[in-house]
């Protein structure tokens, strides 16, 4: 695999343009250091015909590798040359297509994987049960809403204090049940309940 194949695998993965990845690239080797879009990229070494790259994001090593100064000094990003084809064009390939936002007026009972943007209108007080796991655990169903209609949504434990009756939220992988007759979302292990900073809808106004 070429230098320039695999820098458009980390830039395509990391979603990093490759004209800013090429420019960190070429800083990082004349200053030592260089940020790149949440990724830290540092020379760790230099010789006269190669440079050792290190890559870090956080504290997490992505890669270190060598490049030639030959490339480093190219007019043209050679990284562009191979963005969208062989392993860069495979890792998008692969990469999972998230399931389609919903409208609540859409959900019916037994779809699973759903994904939806909704303010919560109101939370009530939790209720403490024994569940089938034999253990204790707070549950709300609170009451969400979007401009086609309302749903409740079962909120356990820390997800009943992580939000509050106003925020817009975004749903990620919950499924559609029904409880004593009324639909419910159900937010499962893999699912994923997060704040939004901002609105999907306005509101209707309501005459009164």
């Amino acid at each position: 695999m070429s230098s320039g194949e695999y820098l458009a695998f980390l830039s395509t993965k990391y979603e990093v343009e490759p004209d800013r990845l090429f420019n960190a690239l070429v800083s990082a080797e004349r200053n030592e250091e260089s940020n790149c879009g949440g990724l830290s990229i540092r020379c760790r070494s230099n010789s006269h015909s190669k440079v050792v790259i290190l890559i870090t994001k956080g504290s997490k090593v992505v890669a270190q590798f060598p490049i030639s100064k030959e490339l480093l000094l190219q007019q043209e990003n050679p990284i562009k040359a191979f963005i969208g084809t062989s392993l860069a064009g495979r890792y998008v390939n692969r990469k999972p297509i998230n399931p389609p936002s919903l409208r609540i007026k859409d959900l019916k009972v037994g779809m699973k994987k759903v994904n939806l943007k909704a303010r919560i209108l109101e939370i009530p007080e939790p209720k403490v049960i024994f569940t089938r796991f034999g253990n204790y655990a707070s549950v709300s169903n609170a009451l969400i809403t979007d401009e086609t209609g309302t749903i409740k949504l079962c909120l356990w434990n820390d997800q009943i204090s992580s939000v509050t009756a106003g925020d817009m939220v975004q749903i990620e992988n919950a499924r559609v049940s029904v409880f004593r007759g009324e639909s419910q979302l159900v937010i499962g292990r893999n699912g994923r309940l997060g704040k939004k900073d901002e609105p999907v809808f306005l509101a209707k106004k309501v005459n009164g």
